[in-house]
């Protein structure tokens, strides 16, 4: 089986890269991966022309602008490569006759209830929120598509990182009050591995167990036992863009299909790489 990696470099990227089996054809942009090769998404032409050559049985886009700020400044930029790109990549896919897999993520949703189900209407409360709906919108418009919505991915960076080194240094934490799902890339490329054998196709959410960031920053701390102190508060310093209060994804449909625990916090920590 030839698979497509987009976005290798990345941490989802990287550990797909080490748990799937077949020809992997990774790709990248600025951070370059072993064996690569150099792929601009928002070069439409090149990147259509590169896929009908390289003609794999399955594509996996992890390939994003995930910095929630900077896409509320970069607008055009975060649409080309959220939004844009996908169309691209799924006209490509229809040529080729692809599995497209398509990662997005729970910001597609305003926050307002948590615990989303797959079938909630979605309503972004920032830009970011906004082109990954719309690259979602594109990737279903292709019937052999999969959109997995995930939470708060981490690997050698993301949040549990950030707790982890600020309170090694002794440093205070100040913790967003709201709730997410965050899932190690370990787990979900384990969990996105196992889907390629039932090529499902629509909506699936994977992600973690729902909790909030106070409290991971708390189980973190007393996990490593580490000195200084975590505070609650309301918004963070510096924030641009609106975050959704309550995130959390609904992950019944998929703890159902797969195999392994894919979402326990515990589980998940394990992967953390500090």
């Amino acid at each position: 089986m030839r698979i497509l990696i987009t976005g290798a470099s990345g941490q989802l990227g990287l550990e797909l890269s080490s748990v799937l089996k077949g020809e992997l054809i990774k790709t990248f942009n600025t951070r370059e991966v072993q064996g690569g090769y150099r792929l601009d998404l928002e070069n439409f032409s090149q990147l259509e022309d590169f896929i009908i050559k390289k003609r794999p049985d399955v594509i996996i886009n992890t390939a994003s602008m995930t910095d929630v700020d900077k896409c509320d400044v970069e607008r055009e930029r975060a649409y080309r490569v959220n939004a844009e790109a996908v169309k691209h990549i799924v006209r490509a896919s229809r040529v080729i006759e692809a599995y497209l897999i398509h990662i997005s993520t729970d910001y597609v949703f305003d926050g307002q209830k948590g615990l989303y189900k797959e079938e909630d209407l979605p309503n972004p409360v920032n830009y970011y929120g906004l082109t990954k709906l719309l690259g979602e919108t594109y990737a279903l418009s292709y019937d052999d598509s999969l959109v997995i919505r995930t939470s708060g991915v981490f690997r050698h960076k993301g949040f549990p990182l950030y707790v982890y080194k600020t309170l090694r240094e002794g440093k205070e934490v100040n913790a967003f009050k709201g709730y997410y799902s965050p899932i190690s890339a370990r787990k979900l490329a384990e969990t996105v591995a196992e889907l390629i054998g039932f090529r499902k196709t629509g909506i699936i959410h994977i992600a973690g167990e729902r909790i909030s960031r106070f409290e991971l920053a708390i189980k973190i701390k007393e996990m490593f036992n580490l000195p200084s102190e975590v505070r609650e508060v309301d918004e963070v310093k510096g924030w641009i863009a609106k975050r959704p209060f309550d995130s959390s994804l609904d992950i019944s449909k998929s703890k159902k299909l797969l195999s392994t625990d894919f979402y326990s916090i515990e589980e998940n920590l394990k992967y953390m790489v500090i």
